[in-house]
Protein backbone atom coordinates (compact mmCIF):
# COMPACT_ATOMS: atom_id res chain seq x y z
CA UNK A 1 0.00 0.00 0.00
CA UNK A 2 0.80 3.41 -0.47
CA UNK A 3 2.87 5.13 2.02
CA UNK A 4 3.67 9.08 2.37
CA UNK A 5 6.15 10.52 5.05
CA UNK A 6 7.05 14.06 5.45
CA UNK A 7 9.24 15.28 7.42
CA UNK A 8 11.42 18.29 7.76
CA UNK A 9 8.87 20.90 9.48
CA UNK A 10 9.65 23.22 12.92
CA UNK A 11 10.35 26.17 15.00
CA UNK A 12 11.46 29.26 13.09
CA UNK A 13 11.56 32.79 12.95
CA UNK A 14 10.05 35.13 10.51
CA UNK A 15 12.14 35.48 7.30
CA UNK A 16 14.11 31.98 7.57
CA UNK A 17 13.71 28.69 5.22
CA UNK A 18 12.50 25.43 5.76
CA UNK A 19 12.93 22.35 3.35
CA UNK A 20 10.32 20.27 3.58
CA UNK A 21 10.49 16.60 2.05
CA UNK A 22 8.04 13.60 1.55
CA UNK A 23 9.62 10.01 0.93
CA UNK A 24 7.05 8.02 -1.46
CA UNK A 25 7.01 4.10 -1.39
CA UNK A 26 4.19 1.48 -2.71
CA UNK A 27 3.47 3.42 -5.46
CA UNK A 28 5.73 4.04 -9.13
CA UNK A 29 6.48 7.48 -7.91
CA UNK A 30 7.68 8.69 -11.51
CA UNK A 31 3.94 8.14 -12.37
CA UNK A 32 1.95 10.34 -10.36
CA UNK A 33 1.69 14.16 -9.94
CA UNK A 34 2.53 15.77 -6.27
CA UNK A 35 1.21 17.82 -4.23
CA UNK A 36 1.81 20.33 -1.27
CA UNK A 37 -1.40 21.63 1.14
CA UNK A 38 -1.23 23.21 4.30
CA UNK A 39 -4.18 23.78 7.31
CA UNK A 40 -3.48 26.35 9.59
CA UNK A 41 -5.18 26.61 13.03
CA UNK A 42 -8.81 27.01 12.45
CA UNK A 43 -8.45 27.18 8.80
CA UNK A 44 -9.42 24.27 5.84
CA UNK A 45 -6.84 22.73 4.18
CA UNK A 46 -5.27 24.93 1.12
CA UNK A 47 -3.72 24.38 -1.77
CA UNK A 48 0.50 25.45 -1.60
CA UNK A 49 1.99 23.71 -4.90
CA UNK A 50 1.72 20.97 -7.27
CA UNK A 51 4.17 19.02 -9.50
CA UNK A 52 3.78 16.56 -12.80
CA UNK A 53 5.72 13.67 -12.92
CA UNK A 54 8.87 14.80 -14.58
CA UNK A 55 9.01 18.26 -12.72
CA UNK A 56 8.66 20.32 -15.58
CA UNK A 57 5.52 21.95 -14.64
CA UNK A 58 4.50 23.51 -11.66
CA UNK A 59 1.89 25.63 -10.33
CA UNK A 60 1.88 27.28 -7.23
CA UNK A 61 -0.75 29.39 -4.78
CA UNK A 62 -0.33 33.10 -4.93
CA UNK A 63 0.53 33.43 -1.56
CA UNK A 64 3.61 31.33 -1.89
CA UNK A 65 4.41 32.10 -5.56
CA UNK A 66 8.41 33.49 -5.25
CA UNK A 67 8.72 32.18 -1.80
CA UNK A 68 8.49 28.16 -1.78
CA UNK A 69 9.77 26.02 -4.68
CA UNK A 70 8.70 22.62 -5.49
CA UNK A 71 10.70 19.91 -6.68
CA UNK A 72 11.02 16.04 -6.70
CA UNK A 73 13.84 13.60 -7.27
CA UNK A 74 12.33 10.07 -9.04
CA UNK A 75 15.40 8.61 -8.26
CA UNK A 76 14.93 8.94 -4.67
CA UNK A 77 10.91 8.89 -4.39
CA UNK A 78 10.79 12.06 -2.72
CA UNK A 79 9.50 15.79 -3.23
CA UNK A 80 10.62 18.88 -1.65
CA UNK A 81 9.11 21.81 -0.45
CA UNK A 82 11.73 24.67 -0.66
CA UNK A 83 10.41 27.55 1.91
CA UNK A 84 11.91 30.70 1.64
CA UNK A 85 10.99 33.66 3.66
CA UNK A 86 8.65 32.60 5.69
CA UNK A 87 6.02 34.59 7.34
CA UNK A 88 3.84 34.46 10.00
CA UNK A 89 0.79 33.37 8.22
CA UNK A 90 2.43 30.35 6.77
CA UNK A 91 2.42 28.77 9.94
CA UNK A 92 0.65 25.36 9.43
CA UNK A 93 0.90 21.45 8.89
CA UNK A 94 2.00 20.77 5.85
CA UNK A 95 0.61 17.47 4.24
CA UNK A 96 2.39 15.98 0.81
CA UNK A 97 -0.57 14.20 -1.52
CA UNK A 98 -0.18 11.96 -4.60
CA UNK A 99 -2.79 11.67 -7.18
CA UNK A 100 -3.76 9.49 -10.11
CA UNK A 101 -1.94 10.01 -13.13
CA UNK A 102 1.22 11.81 -14.23
CA UNK A 103 -0.05 15.67 -14.08
CA UNK A 104 -0.60 18.57 -11.46
CA UNK A 105 -3.27 19.42 -10.10
CA UNK A 106 -3.91 22.30 -7.41
CA UNK A 107 -7.66 20.58 -6.19
CA UNK A 108 -7.56 18.10 -3.14
CA UNK A 109 -10.09 16.05 -4.92
CA UNK A 110 -8.16 15.20 -7.53
CA UNK A 111 -5.48 13.39 -4.91
CA UNK A 112 -5.95 9.26 -3.32
CA UNK A 113 -3.20 9.28 -1.21
CA UNK A 114 -1.80 11.52 1.83
CA UNK A 115 1.08 11.87 4.32
CA UNK A 116 0.13 12.43 8.18
CA UNK A 117 1.34 15.86 7.97
CA UNK A 118 4.57 18.17 9.46
CA UNK A 119 4.29 20.79 11.60
CA UNK A 120 5.64 25.02 10.50
CA UNK A 121 5.65 27.22 13.14
CA UNK A 122 6.70 30.75 12.21
CA UNK A 123 7.05 33.39 14.98
CA UNK A 124 7.13 36.93 14.50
Amino acid sequence: QVQLVESGGGLVQAGDSLRLSCAVSGRTFSDHGMAWFRQGPGQEREFVATINWSGSTSVYANSVKGRFAISRDNARNTVYLQMNSLKFEDTAVYYCALKPGRLENTQALAYDAWGQGTQVTVSS
